[in-house]
């Protein structure tokens, strides 16, 4: 009777396997979720103003602003909106390269795995951090559009108490003719102070840039773990 000789499979490729698919998972497992947060959170937002303007709270923010400055507010919004929606798209375009397991070509997922491939692991984590360097300078713009409309907000403040105070007179105070006139001016500046701090400090779209920053750090701790885990699976090969 002859015997077989025993074969030990080692377990070095399943682990290989293993790990790759796990950092692809990893890498992957966002996908349009961030986007889909972003859009539930603004219609919802969006129902609650539509509700205020139908009830008419809305309406006088803008027509008790003599300065206009609500306008510039609510439109610089709109463009913070847009744009933090575009970028958020385009960050889960590129999770959904690297969840099909080949980043699409043209991609800062794509360019990050070439340029890591063959790459030491010190040249690798120069690369890693200079990956989030460029993640974070993409989302950046959203972050200084957030932060305007907070200053917007102050400087409408200041606006309306310069205009509430440029027509109170220790004159106008004495003359009764003349104080119908200057109350009427202090309420106006006075609205204009209130109605611009209140919708430039509104955090409706610093919500969306937190969205899109955490999404873009996941991304990024994902492609720079499936990068990683491309290089060990190479040189366990």
């Amino acid at each position: 009777m002859t015997v077989q000789p025993l074969t030990i499979q080692g377990p070095s490729h399943r682990r290989r396997g293993t790990i790759a698919d796990h950092c692809r998972n990893v890498a992957a497992q966002q996908g349009y979720r961030p986007l889909f947060w972003m859009a539930l959170i603004n219609l919802s937002a969006g129902a609650a103003v539509l509700a205020a303007l139908m009830n008419g709270w809305v309406q006088p923010v803008f027509a008790s602003d003599i300065t206009g400055l609500t306008w510039v507010i609510a439109l610089v919004f709109l463009v913070g909106l847009v744009m933090a929606f575009a970028k958020a798209w385009r960050l889960a375009r590129d999770t959904v390269c690297v969840q099909a397991h080949a980043p699409c070509r043209g991609t800062l997922a794509a360019d990050y795995i070439d340029t890591v491939r063959g790459r030491s692991a010190g040249s690798r984590a120069i690369t890693a951090a200079t990956l989030r360097h460029v993640v974070s300078a993409r989302i950046a713009p959203v972050l200084f559009v957030a932060g305007s409309l907070v200053l917007l907000g102050l400087i409408g403040t200041v606006l309306g108490f310069i205009i509430a105070l440029s027509g109170v007179s220790a004159e106008s105070a004495s003359n009764l003719s003349e104080t119908s006139a200057m109350v009427s001016r202090l309420i106006g500046g006075m609205s204009v102070a209130l109605y611009t701090t209140l919708e430039g400090a509104i955090l409706w779209l610093m919500v969306n840039y937190r969205i899109l920053a955490a999404a873009a750090a996941r991304f990024v701790n994902g492609l720079v773990a499936l990068g990683e885990c491309n290089e060990r699976t190479r040189s366990d090969a």
